[in-house]
């Protein structure tokens, strides 16, 4: 027993001396310097803001549109079950990297200059087969991701200016997402995170408000959702895709100054974001029923003035800095398969980082498809890499009784039974294999292949009105 508790002193004396490192580091830059305060970012509240930041970006925008697809009852209920659903994963990611990180540093691993990734922590902790697993899995959800935000970048600018189609602004917003391969790390995100959550506040109330002021005004508004069960699913895997912003839970945990610290935060960053998401969506729903069916991005809707236009500037400036998110792990894997990850020239960086910007450039111009796209990535690839993998990791990584009673996190205080962990995960497994891989897949790609269907790839204006006789009083309406 003494030498299990030496190495455990061991341990946690070299998490306090990193932590102690971070500190100091952090004084280096502190004495109220602009650098500290805009740029060193580890604290919890970084954390915090980084969570809730990246959770809940342009989909936003797309959840009254699921609502219109699955019903008022549905939507609320999913939203809550979902959020629940992945705040539990995001602890067991954050265990998972603690027990990890204490195994390499029983071998005295040095991470100085080293950022810990998720398949990184799967590879150490179950070896090789599931490291290629998680990096697949991991590496498409987020190129995905970022693919994402282009689009969402490309539909929001077009209910500003019009003048330009939305391929035209893909190409544009391609250019200015780019310049995020000069941030180095997590880190460096923290006025970024701040302001993105401000943004993204702005507009859901802004949405929610502007719905209300704008009422049931188009006669016999219907909610006849759910109607089919293609759409039915493609709305769930849709809220599946909203609380699955967990991509980068490790990433964010190491840039932390006491990573330790991490365990309950992602649950309160999705307290706060369901007081974003629900009464947005609620109030949209309520005011244009099944106008969404044809309207995926909510600001489509809604009559053009200052306030949508403020909320449109905020949501593209938000988008680049979640682009920032999913594409900075990206970065870090591409450095590490050519062994640049250590170079701490930031123009050097830069330039290596370059290539993988392309890939996103060109798959946001195939698939236009604003909406539908985030419920076929929930579907195929957050399932996987959110919820199902996590939990089957956590499983296996503690199924001997030696594992069990040498972890370096124990249950958590509300189910403190081994038993309990795995009924959840066992659960979580189940249910989103069957419903939203299996289910959901085929209802998001059926969707999915709809939208090729109807509007084709490289669709040079998706779900753009199509355009009026000009009249001598203007241009006609915008919508």
């Amino acid at each position: 027993m003494a030498p299990e508790k030496q190495a455990e002193e061991a341990i946690i004396q070299s998490f306090e001396t990193e932590a102690g490192e971070a500190e100091e580091e952090k004084g280096d830059h502190s004495k109220f310097s602009l650098t500290s305060l805009l740029w060193h970012g580890g604290s919890v509240y970084d954390a915090w803001f980084s969570c809730a930041s990246n959770q809940v970006a342009q989909v936003l925008l797309t959840l009254p549109y699921s609502f219109s697809q699955m019903g008022m009852v549905s939507g609320i209920i999913l939203q809550v079950f979902y959020g629940l659903l992945g705040s539990w994963t995001a602890y067991l990611i954050s265990v998972l990297y603690i027990e990890y990180r204490t195994r390499k540093e029983k071998e005295n691993f040095n991470f100085k200059n080293h950022v810990i990734q998720w398949f990184e922590v799967l590879d150490g902790l179950l070896g090789p087969t599931w490291k290629v697993i998680g990096l697949a899995f991991n590496c498409t959800f987020l190129l995905f991701g970022s693919v994402i935000q282009l689009i969402g970048c490309a539909s929001n600018i077009y209910y500003i200016n019009d003048d330009m189609d939305k391929r035209t602004w893909t190409y544009i917003f391609g250019a200015c997402c780019a310049t995020s391969v000069f941030i180095p790390s997590f880190h460096n995100y923290r006025v970024w995170s701040f302001l993105g959550l401000g943004m993204t506040t702005f507009t859901a109330w802004y949405l929610t408000i502007a719905a209300i002021l704008h009422g049931q005004v188009v006669e016999g508004v219907t909610h006849s959702g759910p109607k089919k069960l293609v759409l039915y699913f493609t709305g769930a895997t849709n809220i599946l895709y909203t609380f699955g912003g967990h991509a980068v839970t490790v990433e964010i945990m190491h840039a932390m100054w006491k990573p330790k610290k991490f365990k309950s935060i992602y649950l309160l960053a999705t307290l706060y974001v369901y007081t974003l998401t629900i009464p947005s969506s609620v109030a949209m729903y309520w005011a244009f029923g099944d106008q969404l069916l044809t309207h995926s991005n909510a600001f489509s809707l809604l009559p053009r003035d200052g306030w949508r236009d403020t909320a449109v500037i905020l949501m593209l400036i938000h988008q680049f800095i979640t682009f920032g998110f999913a594409s900075t792990p990206l970065y870090f894997v591409w450095e590490k398969v050519i062994k640049m990850h250590d170079t701490q020239s930031i123009f050097l960086r830069a330039l290596i980082r370059l290539p993988v910007v392309v890939p996103i450039w060109f798959l946001a111009i195939i698939f236009p498809f604003f909406g539908p796209i985030n419920s076929a990535v929930g579907a195929l690839l957050v399932s996987f890499t959110v919820y199902i993998i996590p939990a089957l990791a956590h499983m296996i990584t503690y199924k001997s009784a030696s594992a069990r009673k040498n972890a370096a996190e124990k249950p958590p205080f509300f189910l403190p039974s081994w038993t309990g962990m795995y009924i959840v995960n066992g659960f979580i497994v189940v249910w989103v294999i069957i419903v939203g891989f299996g289910i959901g897949g085929w209802a998001s790609v059926t969707n999915f292949i709809n939208q090729i269907d109807t509007f084709g790839l490289f669709a040079k204006c998706y779900q753009c009105p199509k355009p009026e006789p000009a009249s001598p009083g203007g241009s006609g309406p915008h919508h």
